[in-house]
């Protein structure tokens, strides 16, 4: 499984987990080396997270988003208008735009539309659950090895190896990327599979 986030500092990863901790690493190499440039990723999807890193560590972790779930001693917001759906149980209203042919279909399944597209939506996450994680993990090791090693020897054939699924390939196009570049790229290219 991969950490939540990560950070880099050149070749070298210098922190690994949730944000707080990343961020707490990242300022203490701003504090050791000023020039240090930290480029810090999400860990499932390396999409690159923007961190304020100016202040103090405590300054750099009172800026940070708050997390999904609140604590006990947090005081919940106030509850909003209820609109449809039921949020107790997740559900969320939002909008689809189908032909009218579509709305005819689901106004004649068991439930309704919103079952049937439920129902529609759970068959096909079933089914292509494999094929989706590949490409969820061949997706993230893209953006990671554009941030980091797009500039590297072999980069576009490592590439063209990842989307082709010839792990071997890849293996040996970035074998002499360096150590922690190479390692994050691999674990998160194959982090769908078992080794």
């Amino acid at each position: 499984m991969n950490p939540a986030y990560v950070a880099f500092e050149g070749d070298h990863r210098i922190a690994a987990g949730n944000l707080a901790d990343v961020a707490r690493a990242a300022r203490q190499l701003l504090d050791q080396r000023k020039d240090a440039a930290i480029l810090v990723f999400n860990g499932h999807s390396s999409a690159l997270v923007d961190i304020d890193l100016r202040g103090s560590v405590d300054d750099v972790l009172a800026r940070l988003p708050k997390p999904e779930s609140a604590t006990a001693d947090e005081q919940p917001a106030p509850a909003a208008p209820r609109g449809p759906g039921r949020p107790r149980l997740g559900v969320v209203a939002r909008e689809v735009t189908l032909l009218p042919r579509h709305w005819d279909w689901l106004a004649q399944q068991k439930g309704g539309a919103s079952v049937a597209l439920r129902k529609l939506i759970d068959e096909a996450r079933r089914s292509s659950g494999d094929r989706d994680r590949t490409r969820l993990a061949q997706d993230a090791a893209y953006r990671f090895m554009t941030a980091m090693a797009g500039n590297r020897p072999h980069y576009e054939d490592a590439i063209r190896a990842l989307f082709a699924h010839d792990r071997r390939r890849f293996a040996t196009l970035i074998a002499d990327w360096p150590v922690d570049i190479r390692d994050h790229a691999i674990k998160l290219a194959y982090s769908d599979q078992a080794d």
